[in-house]
């Protein structure tokens, strides 16, 4: 693994994207069918329904506007129209878009209707379109990059092969000054002590330590047995029967060199370059979600049992050392390190082998779950709306 470059999109604050959608973005979920609408108008657009934005209060709703914004912000988003139901809330998304520097503009449905409002957003998204298909790519270094990771459907060969190839790529971004995040908080159960040993100051040791207490805390509270969903049933079925032995296998996804330098919330961007720790669920489709809203531009996702998951922003690169999934999900999985474990090849080749498709996806490749239109874009709720 070499330092190098790639061709991305330098975005009008600085920052690098690889990919250079136009996004139509609903504020809540009466809002779906109207910018659904619109991107049917114009080829190329993305549309992102989801299911939540009305009534959400206080902790929640900061969470909301925070994902919601940083989607929009993210940089492989070239332009983005936003689409609410009333002026306000549209306006405070639009408003923390427009800090990222790039094209944004908002639409209300109350008092216009449905059919004007997508004649609008339509009109709008074709200019913003075709802008953006001018944009070029250019020569961008590889510390420019923010790359997340997380595992999904794990088994016995996910942290004896795909995590710990995921491990070598890191530790060579954290060389070079990229940016990376790793988070499923209850993921980490039983392993919590080795992770916080992997913090770079007391400090942020003792941060981890109190979002893990409080994360477990609340699972506690609940009065409920988690076997069955941590591990999760295919989990169990790939040989893991204990959290414990899920969590010493994530965590080897962090490298043997880093040394996480911060704790962030969900869907926080990280205000620097480095490892950083993200107080994220465990559900695939959520926690990639909030990575993208964090403004991370490729995600690497080993699998066990074989996890399809994709995201409508943020490629999701998933990489297996299963030799059944390999070969009975072949259309999902973009890089196969199973020789690892069958010894045909070493742990830094495994390792080599991931950074070079990172690096074509960077430059435009598409991933599997791209190519088969997995774009799930899940929200993270904490609690009930009023």
């Amino acid at each position: 693994m070499q330092a190098g470059t790639f061709l991305g999109y330098r975005r009008e604050n600085g920052r690098v994207g690889v990919r250079n959608h136009v996004v139509i973005l609903p504020v809540d979920d009466i809002s779906n069918a109207a910018a659904e609408a619109a991107a049917s108008n114009i080829k190329g657009t993305l549309a992102l329904p989801h299911a939540y934005g009305r009534l959400q209060f206080g902790e929640d709703l900061e969470l909301f506007f925070r994902t919601m914004i940083g989607t929009g912000a993210n940089p492989n988003v070239a332009a983005c129209l936003v689409v609410g139901i009333e002026p306000e809330w549209t306006g405070r998304i639009v408003e923390g878009i427009a800090s990222s520097g790039k094209p944004v503009e908002g639409f209300s449905i109350e008092r216009h209707g449905d059919l004007r409002t997508i004649e609008a957003v339509s009109r709008r998204a074709q200019q913003l379109l075709q802008r953006s298909s001018e944009l070029r790519r250019e020569e961008c270094g590889v510390q420019e990059l923010y790359v997340s990771a997380k595992c999904g459907e794990s088994d016995t060969t996910t942290g004896l092969a795909s995590c710990p190839a995921v491990g070598r790529v890191l530790d060579r971004l954290d060389a070079l000054g990229a940016t990376t995040s790793f988070g499923e908080t209850s993921e980490l159960t039983g392993a919590e002590d080795i992770c916080a040993s992997r913090a770079a100051t007391p400090e942020v040791a003792a941060e981890f330590r109190r979002v893990f207490r409080s994360y477990n805390q609340f699972i506690l509270e609940q009065g409920v047995d988690l076997l069955g969903s941590q591990p999760t049933q295919g989990n169990l079925r790939g040989g893991l029967t204990t959290i414990e032995e899920k969590a010493l296998g994530n965590l080897q996804k962090i490298g043997r060199q880093c040394r996480f330098v911060g704790c962030l919330e969900p869907a926080e961007a990280p205000p620097g370059p480095g490892l950083w720790f993200m107080n994220t669920s465990s559900a695939a489709a959520e926690a990639v979600t909030l990575w993208a809203a964090s403004g991370a531009v490729i995600h690497l996702f080993p699998t066990g049992q074989g996890n399809i998951v994709g995201n409508p922003i943020e490629p999701v690169i998933k990489l297996s050392g299963n030799p059944l999934t390999v070969r009975t999900m072949s259309e999902h999985i973009d890089v196969d390190v199973s020789g690892l474990l069958q010894r045909s090849f070493s742990l830094d080749e495994a390792g080599d082998r991931l950074w070079d498709l990172m690096i074509r996806v960077a430059n435009g490749r598409l991933t599997c779950a791209e190519a088969l239109g997995h774009r799930e874009f899940v929200l993270t709720k904490l609690y009930r709306s009023a």
